[in-house]
């Protein structure tokens, strides 16, 4: 046969349709788990959580099944379900026999200065068969540092004993908070805020002016003007939505964690104000994945509500996040709902105008509703005289570090770090010196103990290159290793980048190179800075280089020191 003579050639006959077909196994197992009908698009992460809770993994036969039951394409499922850092991905015959015990280590800053490392160290080196563990990032348990998550039961001042202990009795089951519940809440008035509401006895716009009046902002970290974002949402055309933010994840915030486990009736009685003010259709409430007691706890008071009449059923829908932290960003959170991946939307159009489902949609954090009765009860006056120095009401501060009692300090805005820790924390730890802290998480930036009488607030520490985001204070001595935390943090930004856009996805890999050497070239870290700044869609990569900045502007003795050994 010549080189061009093709006549021979046969090609194989093809016996079905091209691509990888369902597995009929796969897909009566996850019919049987999730339903066969009624099955709706933007619950396919809630899916993706179902099966993984019940298989310990998902598996590609799986995700191929999952694809069938909602009408979506393969490589849609597979985008999502590779996205969020909770599902564990694996091929049909790597399926496990019996559920994994996954082990969750944080390793972030303030777990990291508990001794995170050496535990780590101790327990990835020899697990035991059919358990995982795992680096992870901020769980949310930073006073209680370090912490680890056994399965779903979160361990405080964990060590490798008590992690071992978990493992060994199988104690994986989440601690369900005791919070306050509905008769409780109802006992000390609680709804009777929202009751005025329904029967008019206050007005919408005057709920709006008291808002102004107090100066509540978003406290998430953007602390953009409560008042101005509910008139916005008010005056689209419908339908609109609310949404709920509680997937706290910046590094060392644990205050909403707080206030869902100790009163969660007071957000919800918010939440359902201000879905009564923009007139919102429904509600969803994002929680993080990180806090399962408080899920259960939420499914129980939610079903309390609506057997009291509160709300009608399906009202407030709860979801699961994954594990992203870019979903605490609200276009981010908002596809995540749509059930694709957290990708921040460019804007303009704001969420306010086109959020969920392409609706008008209010998106507020946990503490901003958690606000709105006592504002309301009291007053917009009285809660704004509650600050310091020219600021407006009162912050919570996620205090964690070189103090005495760490915790969660609601104190007045305003306050500074010298008097936070003097007058809530108990002062610093024995045999620790103030060297410097960080004021708002991991992309608030770093401050040198000289600036410890700082006002701490929003917008008072913008031309020290700093801002208060979600007030999540670390308190830095003269032990801690500044190069380090700049690193361990540079690292997380990397990690928790979503990817799609190129400024963040590189720069911020870019950056752990730098801050990993040993003599830091300044002028780069300075442009590749202004770089990120400029162009990234979304504060993650605006923020990123926060942290090295400071160390460079306030610090100068510390790379010298470092540039100069040998």
């Amino acid at each position: 046969m010549s080189a061009t003579d093709h006549s021979a050639i046969r090609p194989l006959p093809r016996h079905g349709p091209r691509g990888r077909q369902v597995d009929p196994k796969a897909l009566a197992e996850l019919t049987r788990l999730l339903g066969g009908t009624g099955l709706r698009k933007d619950q396919l992460v809630e899916y993706l959580h179902r099966i993984q809770d019940r298989f310990g993994a998902i598996s590609k036969g799986q995700l191929c099944a999952l694809a069938s039951l909602l009408g979506l394409s393969q490589a849609d499922v597979w985008d999502v379900a590779s996205f969020y850092a909770h599902f564990n991905l694996v091929e049909d015959e790597q399926r496990p026999s019996t559920k994994p015990i996954r082990v969750r280590v944080c390793t972030n800053p303030s777990c990291a200065m508990a001794g995170a490392e050496s535990l780590w160290n101790s327990l990835s080196q020899t697990p035991a068969a059919g358990v995982q563990v795992e680096r992870s990032p901020c769980i949310g348990h930073c006073t209680g540092a370090p912490a680890v998550q056994v399965g779903e039961n979160s361990l405080q001042y964990a060590s490798v004993e008590s992690v071992q202990a978990a493992i060994a009795s199988g104690d994986c089951a989440p601690r369900i908070p005791a919070g306050l519940g509905l008769e409780g809440y109802r006992t000390g008035g609680g709804y009777r805020l929202l009751e005025r509401c329904r029967n008019h006895s206050l007005q919408a716009q005057q709920v709006i002016d008291e808002l102004e009046l107090a100066g509540l902002r978003g406290l998430g970290g953007a602390g953009f003007p409560a008042a101005r974002k509910w008139q916005s949402v008010r005056q689209q055309t419908g339908p609109r939505y609310l949404v709920v933010n509680a997937d706290e994840g910046e590094p060392g915030t644990c205050k909403d964690r707080h206030y869902l486990e100790s009163d969660p009736h007071r957000m919800l009685e918010g939440m359902l104000v201000a879905a009564w003010v923009v007139d919102a259709q429904r509600c969803y409430l994002y929680l993080r994945d990180e806090y399962p007691g408080i899920r259960q706890l939420l499914i129980t008071e939610i079903a309390a509500l609506e057997r009291e009449q509160i709300i009608p059923a399906g009202y407030v829908e709860l979801r699961r996040g994954a594990g992203a932290y870019i979903c605490g960003e609200e276009s981010a959170l908002i596809e995540s709902l749509e059930g694709k991946r957290g990708f921040p939307r460019q804007r303009p159009p704001f969420v306010a105008e086109q959020g969920l489902f392409g609706q008008p949609t209010l998106v507020n954090n946990v503490e901003t509703l958690y606000r709105v009765r006592e504002i309301l009860e009291h007053g917009g006056q009285w809660f704004s005289d509650l600050g310091r120095r020219g600021q407006q009401g009162v912050l919570s501060f996620s205090v964690s570090g070189r103090v005495q009692n760490p915790g969660v300090k609601q104190a007045p805005a305003g306050i500074t770090l010298q008097e936070l820790i003097d007058e809530y924390c108990g002062g610093m730890s024995e045999g620790h010196r103030l060297a410097a802290y960080l004021p708002g998480g991991a992309s608030g930036g770093i401050l040198p103990a000289r600036l410890a009488n700082l006002p701490l607030g929003f917008g008072t520490l913008q031309e020290h290159g700093c801002f208060i985001g979600s007030a999540a204070v670390l308190v830095l001595s003269d032990q801690d290793d500044l190069r380090g935390l700049v690193k361990n943090l540079t690292h997380f930004f990397r990690e928790e980048s979503c990817g799609q856009c190129s400024p963040c996805r590189l720069g911020s890999d870019r950056l752990l190179r730098l801050v990993g050497e040993r003599q830091w070239n300044h002028e780069l870290i300075k442009e590749l800075a202004e770089l990120m700044a400029d162009s990234s869609i979304c504060g993650l990569g605006q923020a990123a280089c926060n942290p090295a900045l400071s160390i460079i502007r306030f610090f100068p003795e510390l790379l010298a020191a470092k540039e100069n050994h040998p």
